[in-house]
């Protein structure tokens, strides 16, 4: 099993006098190697919450999230890091690239830790490889803002990839994008899902989206619950 969440919640504690407010409530889902799920629901439902927490970006009140085996609450800061690092890849909203790299490098920085400071050749024709498999091989040396808002998400789609992880997450992925560059995003997040072998999670609110995943989840009142998108 890729991914286990088993039970978890998550409080915020409010000003004094206000009491405490319960976004997440007894959460518990599973994915294997390969398979996706959407999680949809209204906005303020504490999806972008519960991705931060299978992420590592943030921790659950109670409950458990186990990558590959190892429960990440247990990971002290620096172990987390190379798990986020190694294993999880993220897409955002925004793209969050680098203005002044251009589209080899934003593609290549998460794999600089693991490399200690440096690419080697073989993740270098890795990148070359999936720009091209995205449609981007030209625009390899092209910076952010000589980009498209969809070339800028197959970008950061290409970054959540290169080290090769075992769970990608992605955030409203196609949020600010047109419906034309949505869609061809939403299809190659599942061709590359597919072809790497990756377990995926999409928060979105498309339902273009999410009735491409395997399994759709919707998230209300705190509660995960299991849905079909019609």
């Amino acid at each position: 099993m890729w991914l286990e969440i088993t039970d978890v919640s998550k409080h915020y504690e409010g000003p004094p006098g206000s009491g405490r407010r319960t976004v997440l409530r007894g959460v518990s889902f599973q994915l294997e190697r390969g398979e996706t799920a959407a999680i949809v629901g209204p906005s303020g439902s504490g999806k972008t919450t519960l991705l931060n927490i299978v992420g590592g970006l943030d921790k659950p009140t109670s409950g458990t999230v186990i990558v590959d085996g190892k429960a990440i609450g247990g990971l002290d800061d620096e172990a987390l890091s190379r798990m986020r690092n190694r294993d999880i890849g993220f897409v955002f909203q925004l793209h969050h690239l680098l203005p002044q790299a251009t589209v080899l490098e934003n593609v290549l920085i998460p794999a600089i830790p693991a490399g200690r400071g440096r690419v080697g050749e073989a993740v270098r024709a890795r990148a070359h490889r999936l720009l091209e498999r995205v449609g981007l091989g030209g625009q390899k040396d092209h910076f952010p803002a000589q980009l498209s808002g969809g070339e800028r998400q197959r970008t950061a789609v290409v970054r959540a990839f290169i080290n090769g992880p075992k769970l990608v997450l992605a955030d409203e992925p196609t949020g600010s994008l047109d419906r034309e560059a949505a869609a061809n995003l939403a299809r190659l997040l599942v061709e590359l899902n597919r072809d790497e072998a990756t377990a995926l999670i999409v928060v979105t609110h498309s339902l273009d989206l999410a009735r491409l995943m395997g399994k759709a989840f919707v998230l209300r009142d705190g509660l995960l619950e299991r849905t079909e998108i019609g």
